[in-house]
């Protein structure tokens, strides 16, 4: 299914998330490239929740650019498959294989990102037009960081997660909002 497609079958599950998939169809449907980063205003990227079978535990990563325990996850660059690329960050950044709980969006969200440097070069300010998708994996399989992105990799229980991350709104917004869904959705 396209993206297009998967998006207008998706039912938000909060206001943030009816405006955010709103504005993501919007731009998509205006014919706008999002899957690539040469649109330095905003692009797609692709986030993974990954829990365990039993649903008790988060994988997360110390990502070093926020400083912050943080959810896997990057960018299309140029990759139409969302779901692909949250599997392949997900291996990349932590080692892991997991594996989709299902082939259907889990999350839908408008992240701001700000002004930084990657790489000796400045990145200015964008949007990142996330879709997130529930994926599983045995927390017993072994983890490794990503040294150019993250410093650690690990696994935390529910409350956990959310305690571990130093940013306020991603703690608040998103990352309360996957595990309350986690928690109360019957398709996953």
């Amino acid at each position: 299914m396209d993206l297009i497609s998967a998006l207008r079958a998706y039912r938000p599950w909060n206001p943030q998330e009816v405006r955010d998939t709103a504005e993501l169809l919007r731009r998509l449907e205006s014919g706008e490239d999002l899957f690539h980063r040469e649109n330095t205003a905003a692009h797609l990227t692709s986030s993974a929740w990954v829990v365990s079978p039993d649903r008790t535990q988060i994988l997360m990563a110390y990502h070093n650019l926020y400083d912050s325990w943080a959810w896997l996850g990057g960018h299309a660059d140029g990759e139409q498959d969302l779901l692909a690329v949250a599997l392949r960050e997900v291996r990349e950044e932590s080692g892991v294989t997991a594996r989709p709980v299902s082939d259907q969006i889990f999350s839908v969200e408008i992240l701001p990102v700000s002004g930084h440097e990657k790489r000796g070069e400045y990145v200015s300010s964008h949007l990142h037009m996330n879709v997130t998708f529930l994926l599983e994996a045995d927390p017993a399989a072994p983890v490794r960081s990503k040294p150019d992105e993250n410093s650690r990799v690990a696994w935390f229980a529910l409350q956990d997660a959310l305690a571990a991350s130093s940013e306020p709104w991603m703690r608040e917004r998103i990352y309360q909002k996957l595990n309350e869904k986690l928690r109360e959705s019957s398709n996953f």
